[in-house]
């Protein structure tokens, strides 16, 4: 069975006890990739005593085959960050995806995005020169992080920390040449979907999310 979080509360007071280093450090902040990351990073800012805040991010799924991305995006102060798997993209389309279906998911990603950038408090908040965790509910592909990574990048941090609970060896070590420090508490061998190593892992919705950033 492998390790199996309660839920996402206790995953980020699990990944705030592997980061003690941050506790109280002026300077950072903690960034739950939305949605499931958000209570995630909640609870991890709330132990290290830090401030935190959502990041709005979303996997461009491949038509038909949603849960295979080629790509992801991210939300960064006043703009919209792509990252693609560029070689996925030229194998679709030398096997008869038409680009514009690609297109429409992106545009229709790009649209939630936006609506999701403006409905979160503090998506807006100021990362320049800061050391920033970016921390999520798991990662299966990277996709999002990677995403996610490059948003924070492009909005000045100084530093960045990747916290997952747990983790595919291949999207760990994905990740690891684009951010100074990657931390995964549980990285399974034969991995399975992220929701399977947790007990509770039910969706969170928008207003889940408002509420969290709202009693920050």
């Amino acid at each position: 069975m492998g390790m199996r979080f309660t839920d996402r509360g206790e995953a980020g007071r699990l990944l705030a006890a592997a980061l003690p280093q941050f506790r109280g450090r002026a300077g950072t902040v903690v960034l739950g990739l939305a949605r499931g990351g958000v209570p995630v990073a909640a609870a991890a800012a709330d132990a290290l005593r830090l401030p935190f805040g959502a990041l709005p991010v979303r996997k461009l799924g491949v038509p038909g085959h949603e849960e295979t991305a080629f790509g992801a995006l991210a939300w960064s102060p006043g703009k919209v960050v792509r990252v693609l798997n560029g070689p996925l993209v030229v194998r679709l389309l030398e096997l008869g995806f038409p680009q514009s279906s690609l297109d429409r998911v992106e545009h229709d990603g790009r649209a939630e995005l936006e609506r999701r950038a403006g409905q979160y408090p503090g998506t807006r908040d100021e990362l320049r020169d800061r050391t920033v965790i970016l921390a999520d509910d798991g990662l299966a592909t990277g996709a999002t992080m990677r995403a996610a990574i490059e948003a924070v990048r492009r909005a000045g941090a100084a530093r960045i920390v990747v916290a997952v609970p747990v983790a595919a060896l291949d999207a760990q070590t994905s990740l690891e040449p684009f951010a100074e420090a990657v931390v995964s508490l549980f990285i399974p061998g034969g991995f399975r979907s992220v929701g399977s190593y947790y007990r509770a892992f039910g969706q969170v919705s928008d207003d889940d999310v408002v509420r969290l950033l709202r009693a920050r």
